[in-house]
């Protein structure tokens, strides 16, 4: 999940925020969606833990977390997009594909689910100021064509890892390339060198076909031998613990 933050300040304080570490009460039933493509819809399961009612509205965007939901094109349409949820209570969601034709088939494509969390309006008639707190989770979908190559449980062990600078210009980093079709996620990755282990424990994500670099903390010179040991993200939220030479 990835965390935005956006604060509006008047007489009262209104708050949005999207994602990770914020205590929303409406979740999601799961950390990623996967959208068989060959299937005409999947579903997704809201529940709200707390006491009170809220108001949800859902959309899907390609990647930018500042886009207008209302100006977004995706081939997907979520229904209910807007609807209110009872204290305990739950929702499912229904995901459909709306115009998929134009898709890659040969790889997974990328998008993010948005579920925007509104608690009921705050008392105004207590004295002072008073804090209005939305919360926006935002995770991702991937779509995956029928009849790719490989597994996706075995993507990154798939992954080829080299040394090189890093991107802020201080020491270095590891890059890895992704032959496969499918997009691999990283919770966690360090490099073992020399009876030493550096980390980047931020993680992040390869696409298909693609390389991305990652910044190592305090590795500023790696040792013949060196290790990649990784964390992956599965298609359920568990770890894929795995590690892999280093090329130099």
């Amino acid at each position: 999940m990835k965390l935005q933050r956006k604060m509006t300040l008047g007489v009262g304080f209104a708050c949005v925020l999207a994602a990770g570490g914020a205590q929303a009460s409406v979740t999601i039933g799961g950390t990623r969606v996967i959208y068989p493509l060959e299937q005409r819809e999947v579903t997704v399961k809201l529940n709200n833990d707390s006491n009170g009612p809220s108001l949800v509205q859902v959309w899907m965007d390609e990647g930018n977390p500042d886009a207008k939901p209302g100006e977004i094109k995706v081939p997907f349409v979520i229904t209910p997009p807007i609807f209110r949820m009872d204290a305990q209570k739950g929702q499912m969601l229904r995901v459909m594909i709306n115009g998929g034709d134009a898709l890659p088939k040969d790889r997974e494509s990328l998008y993010w689910l948005n579920v925007l969390d509104i608690p009921p309006k705050t008392d105004t008639s207590v004295e002072g100021n008073s804090l209005q707190v939305a919360y926006r989770t935002r995770i991702k979908m991937f779509a995956r064509p029928a009849g790719l190559a490989g597994n996706p449980e075995d993507a990154a062990a798939q992954l080829t890892w080299k040394i090189v600078a890093s991107p802020d210009g201080k020491g270095q980093a590891v890059s890895a390339t992704n032959p496969t079709p499918y997009h691999v996620s990283f919770s966690e990755i360090g490099v073992q060198s020399a009876g030493q282990t550096f980390k980047n424990e931020v993680g992040g994500m390869v696409a298909p076909n693609a390389t991305q670099v990652f910044p190592i903390s305090k590795m500023n010179a790696v040792a013949a031998g060196a290790m990649v040991r990784y964390s992956a993200i599965n298609d359920f939220g568990g770890a894929i613990v795995g590690d892999a030479m280093l090329n130099q």
